[in-house]
C-alpha cells in the first residue's frame, strides 16, 4: 500500500504531472522569449504561459455538430498521460527514486508516440475537414521522423552492449564516458534533436498545424480546457523530451552536488536553446519535403551512426 502511494505521488506531484507541467510551462516561456528578441520583440512575462493555461481551464469546450464526443473530449487526456509517464520514468531514475526495469526505454519511445496519436484521434473525432488534413499530416510526419529516430536509439544500445534500461545506460556512461562524445553519437544525437523538432512540431515540422494554410490544423475545433490540456502537453514534452535525450546520450541529470546540478540545467539548456533557434531560423518544410528528409538523408546517416557504433567510433 506504501509503494502504491509512493508511486501515486511519483506520477502526481514530483516528478510527474505537476513538476513537469510547472518546468514545461518556464520552458515554453523561454522559447517565447527568444523567439521575441530573434524577432527584436521584448517579449511575454514569465508567468503568461500559466495565466493562458488557467483563463483556458475557465472557458467553455465547445463540441462541434457531428463530432464523436468520446474521442473529441478523451484524446487530450491521452496525450497528457503519455508525456507525463515518460517524464516520470525518466525522472525516477535519473534521481534514482526506484529501480529500473528491463526494456524501459522500449516503453518510453512506445509511449512518445502516444501525444501525436492524441493529435490525429481527436482531429479525426471532431469531423472537421480542416482537422482532418492536420491529422493526415501529423500521421504522414509520425511515418516520416519514427524511422531515424528508433535507428538512431539503436546507437546506444550497441554502444554499451546491448543495454536495454535507463539505469544500465547511465551507468554505463558514468564509468566511460558520455555516448555523445563519440562520432556515432555525435550523429545519431544530431539526428534525435531533429526528430525532436518534429514531435514537438515547431517549425520546420509545424506543418500539422500550419496557420498560414490550415489556420490551426488538427486543434482547430477545440477551446476550454481540452484545448489547454493539448497546449500543457506539448508544453511538457518541451521539457520531458529533451531530458530523456539527455539521458540516453549525454550521461543523464545528476544533482548530486551543486556542480553536477548546474551541469544538468546547462545541458538541458542548451538543447532548449538550440531548438528554438533552429524554430525561427528555418522556414516551413511541405509534408512531403519532410518525408523525403527523414526517409532519406536522415535515415541513411543513422544507418552510418549504426555502422560507426559497431565499429566501437
Amino acid at each position: 500500500m506504501e509503494k502504491l502511494v509512493l508511486y501515486i505521488f511519483y506520477f502526481v506531484v514530483f516528478p510527474g504531472l505537476i513538476f513537469t507541467a510547472v518546468i514545461g510551462l518556464l520552458a515554453a516561456w523561454v522559447d517565447r522569449k527568444v523567439t521575441a528578441r530573434v524577432q527584436y520583440r521584448v517579449g511575454p512575462p514569465w508567468y503568461q504561459n500559466f495565466a493562458d493555461f488557467f483563463k483556458l481551464l475557465g472557458k467553455e469546450t465547445v463540441m462541434p455538430e457531428g463530432a464523436k464526443g468520446t474521442g473529441f473530449l478523451i484524446s487530450p487526456l491521452i496525450g497528457l498521460a503519455g508525456i507525463t509517464l515518460v517524464s516520470t520514468i525518466v525522472w525516477v531514475i535519473n534521481l534514482n527514486l526506484a529501480p529500473s526495469f528491463v526494456g524501459d526505454i522500449i516503453v518510453v519511445l512506445y509511449l512518445l508516440t502516444l501525444p501525436s496519436l492524441a493529435v490525429i484521434l481527436g482531429a479525426s473525432a471532431s469531423r472537421n475537414p480542416v482537422a482532418g488534413v492536420g491529422a493526415s499530416r501529423e500521421m504522414k510526419l509520425i511515418l516520416g521522423y519514427e524511422l531515424p529516430f528508433v535507428l538512431a536509439m539503436i546507437v546506444p544500445i550497441l554502444k554499451s552492449g546491448g543495454m536495454l534500461r535507463f539505469d544500465s545506460l547511465l551507468a554505463y556512461q558514468i564509468s566511460t564516458r558520455p555516448f555523445l562524445y563519440s562520432i556515432s553519437g555525435v550523429i545519431a544525437f544530431i539526428i534525435v534533436i531533429i526528430c525532436m523538432q518534429a514531435k514537438l512540431t515547431f517549425v520546420p515540422f509545424d506543418i500539422p498545424e500550419a496557420e498560414t494554410e490550415i489556420m490551426a490544423g488538427a486543434y482547430i475545433e477545440y477551446s476550454g480546457p481540452a484545448l489547454a490540456i493539448f497546449k500543457l502537453t506539448k508544453a511538457m514534452m518541451l521539457f520531458a523530451v529533451p531530458v530523456f535525450i539527455i539521458t540516453v546520450f549525454w550521461g543523464g541529470m545528476h544533482f548530486n552536488s551543486l556542480a553536477s546540478a548546474i551541469h544538468a540545467i546547462l545541458k538541458y539548456l542548451i538543447i532548449l536553446v538550440v531548438v528554438v533557434l533552429i524554430k525561427n531560423t528555418n522556414p516551413r518544410l511541405r509534408i512531403d519535403q519532410a518525408i523525403k528528409l527523414f526517409w532519406g538523408r536522415l535515415t541513411i546517416w543513422a544507418i552510418v551512426a549504426i555502422l560507426f557504433a559497431m565499429a566501437g567510433l
